[in-house]
């Protein structure tokens, strides 16, 4: 592979204008195409490779991301700590849109395929998820909130399959269950990385509050976009401060998979 990346941001489009000088490169993967040629270049004094989870042209709904091909092709470039940042809906009250929250919980309600790497015959592989994200990559995120950017620190992200929001029951089931934010998107991406023993952190930027919240309307597509547009140069700041301060070297999420018999290996 001739361009190589350490950390691997995987959001929208606007994050391109990170690079001055990047290189694109095609990577194949066992489960077909990422949902875009990787974008590498040099952000912060560190080698990053983003991705736009939905494409380049936003083409992919939540459901029909290959998640098992975006993080594969992310490894197969050396990348072994990933960024996801993405849009959430508030499930209490006391997180307003714009609000950002770095998970320290997911709850998985989507049913959508692609969910493991480890499809092939051979030995079951079982893998730890009991913390879903890397503890070393939330300190990072965490360490770098600002007076423009507070972070909300812990709080369980529930994802839905999509692409519709949920339900008023369903919206109301999840703030009963003290869930913080919903999404589209955290899962299979999560627990895919975890199986490629990659570490994972996430930030949840609040668009609006959800349909189960007392008073609430309900959510519309365009006031997602509306929302998130407006909060997009904090969070582009927000990942700045966050690449300079990721570790460097080992992690407890790289070990993952150790002892485990695999049916294949990972590049």
């Amino acid at each position: 592979m001739s361009a190589t990346a350490e950390i691997g941001i995987v959001g929208g489009s606007g994050f391109y204008s990170f690079f001055d000088d990047a290189e694109r490169v095609e990577v194949d993967t066992p489960f077909g195409p990422p949902s875009a040629p990787l974008t590498i270049g040099e952000v912060e004094g560190r080698r990053v490779a983003f991705l736009p989870r939905h494409g380049e042209r936003h083409q992919f709904a939540p459901h029909k991301v290959n998640y098992r091909a975006n993080l594969w092709a992310l490894r197969a470039v050396g990348v072994r700590q990933v960024l996801a940042p993405c849009a959430v809906g508030a499930l209490q009250r006391h997180l307003a849109p714009g609000a950002f929250v770095v998970p320290d919980q997911v709850v998985d309600r989507t049913y959508r395929p692609g969910h493991t790497v480890w499809e092939a015959e051979g030995p079951v592989v079982h893998v730890p998820f009991a913390d879903p994200y890397c503890p070393r990559g939330r300190q990072a995120l965490l360490a770098s909130a600002s007076d423009d950017t507070p972070l909300v620190d812990g709080g369980t992200l529930v994802v839905i399959n999509g692409p519709r929001f949920s339900s008023r029951a369903e919206s109301q089931w999840h703030s009963a269950a003290g869930w913080s934010v919903v999404g589209m998107t955290g899962m299979p991406e999560a627990s895919v990385a975890r199986e490629l023993a990659l570490c994972f952190s996430t930030v949840c930027c609040v668009t609006d509050a959800d349909a189960g919240l007392e008073g609430e309307e309900g959510v519309t597509h365009a006031d997602v976009l509306k929302v998130f547009a407006g909060n997009i140069e904090r969070l582009k700041r927000l990942l700045l401060r966050t690449l300079a301060a990721m570790p460097d070297g080992d992690c407890a999420c790289q070990h993952a998979l150790d002892g485990l018999d695999l049916p294949f290996a990972l590049p």
